[in-house]
């Protein structure tokens, strides 16, 4: 699911949390744009330093300048927003009491802005590290700063200012693969059409990008790259900073869904050095809900993408440090430290622990010509941004699960139809019976049991046809429909551990605690072997010590949200006495 600005923001109260709807910015000004007190300047003074500008002068410029916080003491600073193409627009003027930056500040990425000083400006800089220190130092305070810089963000989204800027034809395969990549990261953006926008046009003039080299993305600034992937969006938005080799991390967390996140920020708030490496955006799996009705303490529901928001603002508030999109290639355990190759490089992280919370990769069924539709007719998730290419639209999703109910009542609120296909004779073996009422209670949702796909038909426009076969009956039936979702579940995300001879089950999720060593007794008994002293191991770590494993990759976990929240949470102490058992001559490292 993409973020939608308003599941960004913290509750005002646990009574009176911020409705998700589009949020009304001019109401909150005062929130936005907060004047700070003396008292809180004073506080602040010791976590930054003064700094000078003359009128006029460049103070900062969107997608090169990072700088944290910057405190206005005299004069002013003038932000407007930029797009790379040279647009700008006036924002603001911050006066003396007043700060810049949004949550980008937070981690040290490059404004999304440009700020000129206004008449002779003095400013507090407070570099991130300093502000991440301040906002725990200071919790009042740091809690109107944070929800300042999370209503900012929000602003951008809300108007597509301040991101990349997507250049190419209306319904490109990769367009919609940067465009999902980049709203599922709560990142603003806009995508332009050079058929109805003149700036769009005169870039495909002036580059005359061949048909493999589309779509143009404009970063913030100014820089245009020619049919990027998601690793060069990652890298000229700060997403995906450099890496220090060097340093050795207390906590690498290979995947950044509830379970990551959770061990992320109680590993972070503990005071353990944390990395989170993620393929492809915060929230995993759980970011394909659309609503969560059976999580504590949100009797309304809650998005997977609201949860994944918060806790991916509030990991960056304690200082961890998340690397978008750094897919993990391999484990190296070896050596000590533990190594994690990056994919597609040789770049070794090295760290005391390795946390595995790398889910799982969705399935995906035998069509001979699945491939060239994914994207452009075939999706793997119901976002904001899916959801609006099916208005008014009949379409087709196939899949049994919580996340395929979900995903069906959210789409039919845009769809003409949603045909539901499943292989069972009945939803009520795979899904929470409140989801079944409610897709019976949908009007617009047809359920078509012992149903699958055998073929897709389109062309380089796109997916334009479906047929189905019903199991029971043989009976095919064509559909005229452009837009199919696949929600039939994931096999575990384990490839890539072979090297470490981390212990996995027949379906290759990762097993921990008890489960490693009645395996390992079952292997010692039929190598006609009797085991006296099997180590021990804590619940949640692998075969491998110093690796655990937590969430939906671990074998014999409840494959929920609130359970995978638990164990990241949980896994954490496991952390802590493992570290304090090291030996002397590994603590050194």
């Amino acid at each position: 699911m993409a973020t939608s600005p308003s599941e960004l923001l913290p509750e005002e109260t646990p009574d009176e949390p911020i409705p998700r709807t589009t949020l009304d910015l001019e109401q909150r000004a005062h929130q936005i744009f907060p004047t700070l007190s003396a008292s809180d300047i004073r506080h602040m003074h010791r976590f930054g330093h003064v700094v000078c500008f003359k009128d006029r002068e460049t103070i900062f410029e969107a997608g090169k300048t990072s700088f944290g916080l910057m405190l206005v003491l005299k004069g002013g600073i003038e932000v407007n927003r930029y797009d790379g193409l040279g647009n700008t627009s006036y924002v603001t003027t911050h006066l003396p009491g007043q700060f810049s930056g949004e949550v980008a500040q937070l981690s040290g990425r490059p404004a999304l802005g440009n700020g000129h000083a206004v008449g002779d400006v003095e400013v507090l800089v407070v570099p991130s590290e300093s502000l991440r220190q301040l906002l725990v130092a200071h919790a009042d305070l740091g809690e109107r700063i944070v929800r300042a810089l999370i209503l900012r963000r929000v602003g951008l989204i809300e108007q597509a200012s301040g991101g990349p800027v997507i250049v190419g034809p209306r319904g490109h395969g990769r367009i919609h693969t940067l465009q999902t990549f980049l709203a599922a990261n709560g990142h603003p953006h806009v995508v332009l059409d050079p058929e109805h926008d003149q700036q769009a046009a005169d870039l495909m003039k002036h580059y005359e990008p061949k048909s493999e080299e589309l779509p143009l993305v404009v970063c913030p600034d100014g820089a245009v790259k020619k049919n990027p992937t998601v690793v060069d969006i990652g890298r000229c938005l700060g997403m995906l900073p450099e890496l220090d080799t060097e340093k050795v991390w207390d906590v690498i967390v290979v995947g950044a869904g509830p379970a990551g996140l959770a061990t992320a920020v109680y590993a972070a708030s503990e005071g353990l050095s944390v990395l989170a490496l993620e393929t492809r955006a915060y929230g995993g799996q759980a970011g394909a809900s659309a609503r969560i009705e059976n999580y504590l303490g949100f009797p309304t529901g809650v998005s997977g993408r609201a949860l994944a928001g918060r806790a991916y603002v509030q990991a960056q508030k304690f200082g961890v440090e998340i690397a978008i999109p750094a897919p993990a290639g391999r484990l190296v355990c070896d050596t000590y430290p533990l190594q994690v190759e990056m994919c597609g490089s040789l770049q070794m992280l090295k760290a005391k622990t390795v946390v595995l919370s790398c889910g799982a990769r969705y399935r995906r069924p035998s069509l001979a010509n699945l491939k060239q539709f994914e994207g452009n007719g075939v999706y793997y998730w119901a976002s904001p941004v899916e959801a609006n290419l099916c208005k008014t639209e009949e379409i087709i999703l196939v899949g049994g699960g919580n996340s395929a109910g979900q995903a069906a009542v959210f789409l039919a609120g845009y769809a003409k139809k949603v045909h539901m296909l499943i292989r069972k004779d009945s939803l009520s073996s795979t899904m929470s019976s409140y989801l079944i009422d409610r897709i019976a209670a949908t009007p617009n949702i047809s359920l078509h049991t012992a149903t699958e796909i055998v073929a897709l038909e389109g062309d380089e426009d796109g997916l334009k046809q479906v047929r189905t076969r019903n199991a029971k009956s043989g009976q095919e039936c064509d559909y005229d429909v452009c837009r199919v979702f696949l929600f039939i579940g994931a096999d575990p995300n384990t490839g890539w551990l072979g090297d470490c001879g981390v212990d996995v089950d027949a379906h290759g999720f990762i097993r921990t605690g008890f489960d490693v060593t009645k395996s390992q007794c079952k292997a010692n008994f039929a190598n006609g072997v009797y085991p006296r002293d099997l180590p021990s191991r804590a619940a949640l770590e692998t075969s491998v010590p110093g690796v655990f494993a937590i969430g939906d990759v671990r074998a014999s976990s409840t494959k929920r949200v609130a359970a995978a929240v638990g164990e990241g949470a949980a896994v954490v102490s496991q952390i802590h006495q493992f570290l304090a058992n090291l030996p002397a001559d590994k603590v050194a490292q």
